[in-house]
């Protein structure tokens, strides 16, 4: 049915020797986050992003259009040219329909994942996640996972993972998954769990747990906290309608921008290079290989999501500063004064954050609840597993297995 080989020939790659270890998170291409998604630059996003070598970009159905949006750019014919699909990674989810409507079932996952080919403009998936699995039964999650594994065999998905927010509920269905099927997640991705203001993931207990489990690439979103730590904070924009988080939390998150700006800086810059900086060596073990470090060095996998050409370039200067600090030392002088450069930057940061977590006191490593008090999924149990009659299905069906060369495929995170 889609173009990759059968798994038999030869083995997978691990997912920590394809995945590039910073990823385009495509959130921000939906009404969330900005009034009219289609009015944003995004075809200049996606085009210099892979310009500058950030080669995977993630995605959502319930992501209003971003799907469609980030299809539409990458099929862009002079970009299409110059970066055909087997040199970038695309990452999508399934399972979340709406704000508490969730379809686990084998017949939707299906159906999700060959919609999202249809509007990426894809014939493969290089990592689909369950979406925001907290809000199902583990009975539900392990099923989906197997029809995820069902399409990875008939050469649809590459690789299979699961997202959410609350961070235990995320290890113990890996290590659910893990008990029930014989076979490990290959990626696991938390939001907003690794930040400022709550730094649950990176704990020694939660990286234990998922060793256990067998995830090869754990994934951090969301430094932001979901624009929590902006100027501008989450009670400006559209995110005021939906955010999560509490008054309080909301309040805390804003007396830190004195504090940034008493050291000559701004949360959010302060909030993206802590995050960045520290999450490449705490999450190195579930990382991905990354170039300039030694043979076999791994890097945590972050997700950044950006509204503008500038947020982009910004954000990928401060990566490049980070591998730089991690960079082993060099007798070239001007490696050296930029490993250096950014040693000294990450001493300032965490003196600053460092200020920051006693003005965040009792909000500090807060984690709101997901899902939310009274939660009801709203999809009828009548309608579960029931597919729309627009020929998507029914157009994959008929289909024959395509194949492409494994070495076309992505290697090396760049």
């Amino acid at each position: 049915m889609g173009s990759l080989p059968p798994e038999t020939d030869p083995p997978r790659r691990p997912l920590r020797e394809t995945i590039p270890p910073l990823i385009l998170g495509t959130a921000t291409f939906n009404t969330q986050y900005v009034p009219d998604p289609f009015s944003m630059p995004a075809l200049p996003i996606v085009s210099r992003a892979l310009d500058l070598g950030i080669r995977a970009f993630d995605t959502s159905p319930y992501y209003g259009p971003s799907e469609l949006i980030l299809g539409s750019a990458l099929a862009h014919a002079p970009l299409a040219a110059a970066h055909p699909r087997p040199s970038y990674f695309l990452v999508t989810k399934a399972g979340r329909i709406a704000g508490d409507e969730f379809d686990y079932s084998p017949a939707w996952v299906r159906y999700s994942v060959c919609r999202s080919l249809e509007r990426l403009r894809t014939s493969y998936l290089d990592l689909v996640y369950m979406h925001d699995v907290e809000f199902v039964s583990a009975a539900e999650v392990v099923a989906a996972v197997l029809e995820l594994r069902r399409l990875r065999a008939e050469g649809v998905v590459r690789y299979v993972g699961i997202s959410g927010y609350p961070v235990a509920t995320l290890c113990a269905l890996a290590e659910a998954v893990l008990r029930e099927t014989g076979e490990p997640l290959d990626a696991v991705l938390s939001y907003g769990h690794y930040t400022v203001q709550n730094t649950a993931l990176g704990t020694a207990d939660v990286m234990a747990r998922f060793d256990r489990a067998g995830v090869d690439v754990v994934l951090n979103a969301s430094m932001l906290g979901m624009g929590l730590l902006t100027t501008r904070g989450a009670d400006a924009g559209p995110m005021a309608a939906w955010h999560p988080s509490p008054e309080g939390l909301r309040k805390a998150s804003q007396d830190l921008v004195p504090v940034a700006v008493d050291a000559a800086e701004k949360l959010e810059v302060v909030a993206i290079r802590w995050a960045l900086d520290n999450w490449a060596r705490v999450g190195a073990p579930r990382g991905a290989r990354a170039p300039g470090l030694a043979v076999g060095g791994r890097v945590g996998v972050s997700v950044m999501g950006v509204s503008s050409v500038a947020e982009l370039e910004e954000t990928c200067r401060v990566f490049r500063s980070v591998i730089e600090g991690l960079e082993p030392e060099t007798a070239d002088a001007a490696q050296a004064g930029r490993r250096q450069w950014s040693l000294d930057r990450r001493r300032k940061i965490q003196g600053v954050v460092e200020k920051m977590w006693a003005i965040l006191g009792q909000w500090k490593d807060y984690s709101w609840d997901s899902p939310g008090p009274g939660f009801v999924n709203t999809r009828k149990p009548a309608d579960v597993g029931v597919t729309p009659d627009d020929g998507i299905l029914a157009k994959y069906a008929d289909k024959s297995q395509m194949r492409v060369k494994v070495d076309e495929l992505p290697v090396e995170a760049s």
